[in-house]
């Protein structure tokens, strides 16, 4: 019989800083796009409190007096290092709508990666082509069975939500590093009137021309995950997802180990390199035209959505199906 692991998510639960109140029974989307009064600066302002709230909360954990430990994953561990359990394997299914990142948000990732792995070289990071932004969870933790049934009921409407990117398009701006004691990523910002910075779509993009496209920052990232809500919900299934905040991240990576966090000098070197990220980012990548690297992602560009279906948790599972892209 195998381990009975304890998901970090237990011990690292993921607070909503926004101060945004919810209300039950609706589609939890909506409540920060009333509350913002649906202008996209006010939205943007909400998801940039929470990381900023985040992240000083996180900082004071890994520099304070009272410090313990890291929050190690067990099963990533185990994944990692199949000598600790021979045989474990994760079965904790889940069903999500991921967004893909296209090439250059993949090329800023993994420039931020190699600046991480540089201060703490036994970080476990993830792979490149794994990397994803959850749109949308469905389901977690359920079994095998579980999942495929939320599958077919969600069937008929899996084409035209895998695509719906492709006639509803979000822009993501102003990357920043978001971390905790069990993981670390990259957020972003819903836009709000930044310089545009991402490359042109690949032509031809006839469809950007129609009346039917809703593009532009009044439609922000937030009214995407709101519409993908609605849409599970109107195809008979009900969303479970295990937090609702604002935040828009790709997982960097996660620890596998305390070695490069065990002294105070260690962490400490930590939060600053963080810190010295964030603060290049800020003054070289946001918003600039003649940065290398971009700092923009107009979600769905050269992959629409991905209905993704398995052991999805460090980018693995299955598509079920991947939209068009632009």
């Amino acid at each position: 019989m195998g381990s009975v692991l304890e998901s970090t998510d237990i011990k690292n639960k993921l607070e909503d800083l926004s101060g945004v109140v919810m209300k039950l029974g609706e589609n939890p989307y909506n409540a920060l796009i009333e509350a913002c009064n649906d202008e996209p600066a006010k939205i943007q302002a909400l998801y940039a409190a929470h990381r900023v709230r985040r992240n000083a909360q996180q900082r004071d954990k890994f520099l304070a007096s009272d410090y313990s430990e890291l929050i190690i994953d067990p099963y990533l561990l185990r994944l990692e290092n199949p000598q600790i359990e021979p045989g474990f394997k994760d079965t904790r299914y889940c069903m999500t709508f991921w967004g893909r990142p296209p090439i250059h948000v993949l090329e800023l990732t993994e420039a931020i990666q190699k600046k991480l792995k540089a201060i703490a070289p036994n970080i476990w990071l993830m792979p490149t082509h794994r990397m994803h932004i959850t749109t949308l969870e469905i389901a977690f933790s359920r079994t095998a069975a579980e999942i495929e049934a939320l599958k077919e009921t969600l069937k008929p409407a899996i084409p035209h939500i895998a695509s719906f990117t492709h006639r509803h398009r979000s822009r993501l701006v102003k990357p920043m590093i978001s971390y905790d004691l069990s993981a670390f990523a990259l957020s972003f910002l819903p836009a709000a009137g930044e310089p545009s910075l991402s490359p042109p779509p690949v032509a031809p993009d006839s469809v950007a021309q129609s009346s039917g496209v809703k593009k532009g920052d009044p439609y922000t990232y937030h009214h995407l995950r709101r519409d993908m809500w609605d849409e599970a919900r109107d195809a008979g299934v009900t969303v479970s997802s295990r937090y609702v905040v604002p935040s828009a991240h790709i997982t960097l990576g996660r620890y596998l180990t305390d070695a490069d966090h065990a002294t105070p000098d260690q962490r400490r070197a930590w939060v600053d390199a963080i810190d010295e990220i964030n603060a290049w980012l800020e003054a070289e990548v946001w918003d600039n035209v003649d940065s290398e690297l971009l700092g923009e992602w107009v979600v769905g560009q050269e992959k629409g959505l991905d209905v993704r279906v398995g052991t999805l948790w460090y980018g693995g599972g299955r598509s079920v199906l991947v939209g068009e892209g632009f």
